[in-house]
């Protein structure tokens, strides 16, 4: 009965951080989406394609992060950080190198950009005003995120959750002076909103600097630590987290898709579904979070050698991820009404948002369970490369065909293309449930010297 206590009580302090978190840092793309609605629609739908951008770079960062965190979890059971630091600074390394490609490329071409998303000129010169200036954020974004991931090895996971808070308040108080020209400052709507979230990004980056050289006492990182280079733990790391990138990157590159589609349909759907989408990713959070605790404990146990408590915390997981799962679809369903009347949008947008957020509802259910089971669980493991696999065929061999036969070729209505579209969150639990229990999904990832 201790053991298992201590279990909930490890697992819920991570957790609750990393949901709080992650549920702040959106709710500044929340307040972001409900300045700009009340604005300009069109500068709602130009910054929400330009976000579909950042959302590509995120998920290529939380894949180097979360193959971080897998990996070094494993040492950090074992009680072992100078091979953690080594694999930090190659993870940071290769953050820096995707940050620096994407700023060129959309400094260079940025119309291209924007006319992946819309072919509408308006809201391609709203979100080419947006991205003048967003794109400064990606290097800043890149080095906070990696050193986040770092802290995560190590269970430090507070910080994110007092850096998320500073943001917001940071982000939404130089929108509302900056969009709609308060306190005698100019009205600068979508870039006003982008010199907000810059600023944010900046003193983040200050802040968590600041406190790894001051505060933190586990890893000891130092700026040192980022220049040198291991080959063999580079590639041990590259094993493990080029499956979590190529996975992310394309889940990535399908949500974007997912706006392409949208935006190619009805002029209201790409506002709708970025209404809808914000506030769905916020409810994710709990499927998230969890996802990123589970990753951490089953690594860290793993690296202690016990595999029997392995398989028992796996079991015990994901009893918790159905809980987790319910509470999150009925939590959507019951938010949508409130959020949606604090947007002023056309009532055609309005009606065709909350028929997004009912279909999502649903959608958080089995999100909730087949998320953190795979990618937390399972991958957590080490086996990488079989949610790989799976990925790769649910999304681009099932769903994006199907998903475009619908809009395209059927012409079906938007919500029908939505359900599509987040199908594969419901018929990923059957392969995530048998794998978990009659499968071989834990490896060992660490070297016995290093």
């Amino acid at each position: 009965m201790g053991e298992e206590k201590g279990f909930y009580k490890n697992f819920f302090s991570i957790y609750i951080a990393l949901v709080l978190q992650n549920v702040v840092t959106l709710s500044v793309n929340l307040a972001d989406n409900i300045m700009l609605g009340s604005y300009s629609e069109t500068a709602l739908a130009g910054v929400a394609a330009v976000n579909q951008i950042q959302f590509v770079y995120q998920q290529l960062l939380l894949a180097l992060g979360d193959g971080l965190v897998i990996f070094g979890s494993q040492y950090w059971g074992k009680g072992k950080t100078e091979p953690m630091r080594r694999i930090a600074a190659t993870a940071m390394q290769t953050a820096l190198l995707i940050g620096i490609v994407l700023f060129v490329l959309v400094s260079i071409f940025p119309y291209e950009a924007m006319g992946i998303f819309t072919t509408d000129q308006p809201i391609i010169q709203q979100g080419v005003q947006y991205l003048g200036i967003i794109r400064f954020t990606y290097l800043f974004f890149a080095v906070t995120q990696l050193l986040l991931a770092s802290l995560r090895m190590v269970e430090t996971v507070k910080i994110a959750f007092i850096l998320s808070i500073v943001t917001f308040f940071i982000n939404c108080g130089i929108n509302y002076v900056l969009i709609f020209g308060n306190f005698g400052a100019p009205c600068l709507g979508a870039e006003g909103a982008a010199i907000g979230t810059l600023t944010a990004r900046i003193v983040e980056c200050i802040i968590l600097i600041s406190f790894l050289v001051g505060k933190e006492k586990k890893l000891h990182l130092k700026v040192t630590d980022y220049i040198h280079f291991d080959p063999v733990l580079a590639r041990d790391y590259f094993k493990v987290a080029l499956p979590i990138f190529m996975v992310q990157g394309l889940w990535g590159l399908n949500t974007a898709l997912q706006t392409v589609i949208l935006g190619h349909m009805t002029a209201a759907a790409i506002a709708a579904n970025s209404v809808a989408s914000t506030l769905f990713l916020m409810v994710k959070s709990i499927a998230v979070g969890a996802s990123s605790t589970a990753s951490i404990i089953i690594g860290k146990t793993i690296g202690t050698g016990n595999i029997k408590r392995v398989m028992e915390y796996s079991s015990r997981l994901q009893r918790m991820f159905v809980g987790l799962g319910i509470f999150a679809g009925a939590l959507l369903f019951l938010l949508r009404v409130p959020i949606l009347s604090l947007y002023d949008l056309s009532p055609a947008t309005k009606a065709m948002a909350n028929s997004f957020l009912i279909i999502l509802s649903v959608v958080c259910v089995g999100m909730s369970y087949q998320m953190p089971t795979n990618n937390g669980i399972i991958r957590g493991g080490g086996s990488a490369m079989y949610v790989m696999k799976m990925d790769l065929i649910s999304i681009w061999m099932i769903v994006l065909p199907v998903s475009f036969f619908m809009a395209f070729v059927v012409e079906a209505p938007p919500e029908v293309v939505v359900c599509c579209l987040n199908a594969d969150q419901i018929f990923k639990c059957i392969p995530g449930y048998l794998m978990s229990h009659y499968g071989n999904w834990i490896k060992k990832l660490t070297r016995d010297t290093v």
